[in-house]
């Protein structure tokens, strides 16, 4: 699976720690869901998208 997550990140100017801290997981699991390594929970990709105000369709492409 693809993600715009590191493209978004740039967007809002945040380091992947911010956005670990805003979704409440640690740095590591945005380095894995950037690199595709780890699927994210629906709860999680919910989350990151609420933080970036988009749907998950627009983060996640299958």
């Amino acid at each position: 699976m693809h993600n715009r997550i590191k493209e978004l990140r740039a967007k809002y100017n945040f380091t992947q720690n911010d956005l670990a801290k805003k979704v409440g997981v640690r740095r590591e699991t945005i380095v894995f869901l950037e690199k595709g390594k780890y699927n994210p929970s629906l709860q999680l990709a919910h989350d990151i998208a609420a933080v970036f105000n988009c749907s998950i369709e627009e983060i996640f492409i299958f």
